[in-house]
């Protein structure tokens, strides 16, 4: 049984949140080489409300999924108590939704209010919060009211250390459990159009971090303050992270680029080979499928200037992990992983199937049977078979009950007719050949026909199909036959999910 402890931000190294970077690899990396709390790259408010929290057993996972199937957000157990989820956000009720959606899942919740970048900024998130305080206020209240998980926030400097202090102390007052402070001063917008004219660059990295203000923030306030933008001019290697700690009295640390560069900068007893590294972050990548694209982008960052070497360049022509895999000399690991879970998987996809059979109501009528289009005319379907039938027989039509496996993200149908129930034993990868299935099952069981081109063309709706087309012979001949409307219409009306033309 895991104990929940409340997370503590004070004597703490830290992995900042990096946009491509803050993925679940990177985290538990950063983890196994010394860090204590990891940051997830910035995701925004919006984009997570459209996800659905499934638990992925074969990665023993928890995946927050998009409508399209890409998983946005993606975290472990072994992290729960360590990661801290940073949202995009400039609305108070949307930043609460997210956290309550993903807050069991994590150790506490952050908003962005340092990123310069115009997608974040242009939306009145990130760094544009900054010339809002009422909002800041508002957005951190809420969560902090509305969660029990820790609520944090993690701002850039303003133009001077006095206007920095006294923003820094009203968000204080919010109740957060700690401030991290990027010491470099951000572009801020003023309510005031004549200011907004004075707007001041955003310092990028080359610039140097400003400790005397985060300093000057950290002995004006109570709560943790968590230095940040050291990488740079500080920290080099393990024991720099002390250093910039003591130089801005600071509560803990959080490493962006340095982490980046080479996560083993956590490690107290130094770096480890950046080849070991590479390796152990690839291990992580196979353990959790994360996709190809983003863990290239991670490599290239830790190679840097080993980029135009024989091995960077193999690295930048990679098209797949397998391949990312081989320019690593880990070919053989990718087999015998992608092999374990596919085993994994194959068991894993039988074991529901026998549970559900124990478990679902005894009076179903199954069949393992799948819907296959190529053996059907076009746009003829079970569906249309089942519908046509129970008009034809008087009885309300077929409804039928869709969900989704969270494992593999397949399809089962149950449809009803008649006051019966009828299901195939095997799931689909799509709700409608699930319910076609489901139909399938429906109309052998009575006997029904269902469609199918060895058929023949004997049954109601080709029969129909074949006298309206020779109405439409007649009447380009001039032999229209006249029939009431509604007779016309019988087998179209209700049938509004089914890509259908009307004759």
């Amino acid at each position: 049984m895991t104990v929940n402890t409340p997370l503590c931000f004070r004597g703490k190294k830290i992995l900042a949140p990096m946009v491509r970077v803050g993925t679940l690899p990177m985290r538990l990396l950063a983890l196994d080489y010394g860090a204590d709390i990891v940051y997830c790259e910035e995701l925004i408010d919006i984009k997570m409300l459209q996800c659905k929290r499934v638990i992925n057993e074969v990665l023993e996972t928890v995946d927050f999924v998009a409508p399209n199937d890409r998983v946005v957000f993606r975290t472990c157990e072994r992290e729960r108590q360590h990661v801290v989820f940073q949202m995009g956000s400039a609305d108070a009720e949307r930043a609460l939704a997210v956290a309550k959606l993903v807050e069991s899942d994590v150790a506490g919740i952050d908003i962005n209010m340092g990123c310069p970048k115009e997608y974040s900024t242009k939306a009145g998130m990130g760094a544009a919060l900054l010339s809002d305080p009422d909002k800041i206020e508002t957005i951190l209240t809420t969560l902090v009211k509305g969660i029990c998980k820790p609520v944090t926030c993690k701002i850039r400097i303003l133009p001077s250390v006095e206007d920095t202090v006294n923003l820094v102390k009203r968000i204080e007052k919010t109740g957060i459990a700690a401030i991290a402070v990027h010491g470099r001063k951000s572009l801020v917008l003023s309510f005031s159009f004549v200011c907004l004219l004075e707007r001041k660059k955003e310092e990028r990295p080359q610039h140097p971090v400003h400790c005397d203000v985060i300093k000057a923030i950290s002995e004006a306030v109570s709560i943790p303050v968590i230095a940040n933008g050291g990488s740079h001019d500080f920290i080099k290697e393990y024991a720099d992270i002390e250093t910039f700690q003591k130089a801005t009295a600071a509560s803990s640390v959080m490493i962006a680029r340095a982490a980046m560069w080479n996560p083993s900068i956590f490690r107290k007893e130094g770096f480890c080979p950046l080849k070991d590294v590479m390796q152990d972050y690839i291990k992580y990548v196979l353990r959790y499928d994360n996709h190809y694209t983003n863990t290239k982008y991670c490599l290239c960052q830790m190679l840097r200037e080993q980029l135009e070497t024989t091995q960077g360049k193999k690295l930048h022509a990679a098209q797949s992990t397998q391949e990312i895999c081989e320019v690593f000399e880990m070919g053989d690991f990718y087999e015998e992983t992608t092999a374990i879970f596919e085993a994994k998987k194959m068991s894993l996809e039988t074991k529901p199937q026998d549970e559900d059979d124990q478990i679902e109501d005894p009076d179903v009528i199954k069949m393992a049977v799948r819907f296959d289009k190529r053996e059907y005319p076009p746009q003829i379907t079970p569906k249309m078979y089942l519908l046509e039938w129970c008009r034809k027989e008087k009885h309300p039509q077929p409804v039928y009950e869709t969900v989704q496996r969270p494992l593999d993200r397949l399809f089962c149908s149950v449809v009803t007719v008649a006051e019966r129930k009828y299901r195939s034993t095997l799931w689909d990868k799509s709700k409608k050949l699930a319910e076609q299935a489901a139909a399938i099952v429906c109309l052998r069981t009575l006997g029904v026909p269902e469609g199918k081109l060895c058929e023949g063309e004997n049954h109601p709706i080709n029969k129909r199909k074949r006298q309206d087309q020779e109405r439409l012979i007649n009447r380009d001949c001039g032999e229209d036959l006249a029939e009431p409307s509604h007779k016309k219409a019988n087998f179209i009306e209700g049938t509004s999910d089914m890509n259908v033309p009307k004759m």
